[in-house]
């Protein structure tokens, strides 16, 4: 490899690792970056190499496709970003077909263009500039969305007596607009699978899946299943959620005090850091907590059960289990809604609305913005709470809550039309 096809290596590695598109599997990522040293070096590569330098591989390597699978993979990923972000490149990195190597070509859109379309071009210049009135549209448009929208943010955060005595109340008080708050949705991976026809036959939720490096490993420990399985960064976030992000997201603004602090994620997104620096407030199942598992769970009084159906309290050892899962249709349905607040090592407040299913999830939006029940409850005397509530419903309707005794009195039950 010459110095010049070496800077042009460089520069397109660069490019697609600022892009971060394979940033989503480790073994990808360590995959591209093995090759392209290969590239540097003029190192020719065999399957076998690539099996044990990347994935380390030992002993008996026949019959093993992993390496041609995620080889596979890799070609689609630069073949993506070519067609993305790195569409105006004018050199682009591919893989060929049957080889372990990465070669730098020129992108089409490089190439001179023929005689017909450089007439064509000088057509085209002296053609009326129909897109100079489109961009004025689109920026008359957008002005006008945003006026919208400030309006909107504006008529949010003017004086509200019920949301400004909501966000002094026990679960919301710790939400006092001097960290960021992130709105944390659950979400959970799935993945496809093929059939005897083209295309995917079915998604799948694995509980043990839950993340392309999951998927990564699970095909690394049984490469017979890459014939059969499908990575295709996909997530998704139950209905419940959402209903309950539109009831609690007024309330979040209000006590963020400007809505340029407040961002929603989703679980998978979260880090380390976001969860050291931010308020958080959770909105979805309790078996999508991820890292908000560990800290609320070392607070808790109740520890998950054998399933994320039911949780069971840790001194009386009563288990509340849930039994939406097993109801089809318009049939009555019993649920879990949790709530919990407290605060973080780092000072910040993290608010847990949570449930087992959907109805669990929505009743306990409902009670988290409930005036009434909020400003029943006593100051928290050690900074930190939770509160367990039997919800009841028909299908993914739910009608209201009973809350559960585990030390505390009795709160007043809460029906959903309050």
């Amino acid at each position: 490899m010459t110095a010049g096809e070496e800077a042009i290596l460089d520069a397109q590695v660069e490019r697609i690792r600022a892009s971060r598109i394979l940033d989503r599997s480790h073994s990808l990522s360590r995959l591209f970056h093995y090759l392209a040293e290969a590239a540097r070096a003029d190192r020719t590569l065999r399957e076998i190499d690539v099996a044990q330098d990347v994935f380390g591989r030992t002993g008996d390597f026949s019959g093993d496709a992993s390496v041609r699978v995620y080889i596979h993979r890799l070609r689609r990923k630069l073949a993506e970003f070519y067609a993305g972000k790195g569409a105006g490149e004018p050199h682009r990195l591919s893989v060929p077909l049957g080889e372990y190597r990465l070669v730098v070509g020129s992108s089409p859109e490089a190439a001179p263009p023929a005689p017909e379309a450089r007439r064509e071009k000088s057509r085209a210049a002296h053609r009326p500039r129909l897109w100079i009135w489109a961009a004025a549209a689109v920026v008359v448009l957008l002005i006008g969305a945003n006026l919208i929208a400030w309006m909107t943010v504006s008529r949010e955060l003017a004086p509200n007596r019920e949301l400004a005595r909501l966000s002094r109340t026990p679960l919301w008080s710790g939400i006092k607009g001097d960290h960021q708050v992130l709105v944390v949705i659950g979400d959970y991976y799935v993945f496809g699978e093929r059939g005897d026809a083209p295309g995917l036959t079915r998604l799948i939720r694995d509980f043990g899946v839950n993340s392309i490096e999951d998927f990564d490993k699970t095909l690394m420990r049984r490469p017979e299943l890459a014939q059969r399985y499908v990575a295709i960064d996909t997530y998704y976030t139950p209905a419940g959620a959402a209903l309950a992000l539109e009831r609690v997201m007024p309330l979040v603004r209000y006590a963020a005090k400007d809505t340029r602090r407040v961002r929603v994620i989703t679980s998978s997104q979260l880090t380390p850091e976001m969860l050291r620096d931010s308020d958080i407030v959770y909105i979805g199942y309790l078996s999508g907590l991820r890292l908000l598992e560990p800290p609320l769970f070392t607070r808790s009084r109740f520890q998950i059960g054998s399933t994320y159906d039911s949780l069971i309290d840790r001194e009386t050892k009563q288990a509340y289990g849930s039994g939406a899962g097993f109801v089809r249709g318009d049939q009555p349905n019993e649920d879990f809604g949790y709530l919990a607040t407290f605060e973080a090592p780092g000072g910040n407040r993290i608010v847990i609305i949570a449930g087992s299913r959907d109805i669990g999830v929505v009743q306990a939006a409902e009670v988290a913005t409930d005036l009434a029940v909020q400003s029943s409850r006593p100051p928290l005397a050690a900074g930190a709470s939770e509160w367990l509530y039997r919800v009841r419903g028909v299908g993914r309707t739910n009608f209201g809550a009973i809350p559960v005794s585990f030390g505390g009195k009795a709160e007043p039950s809460i029906s959903a039309d309050r």
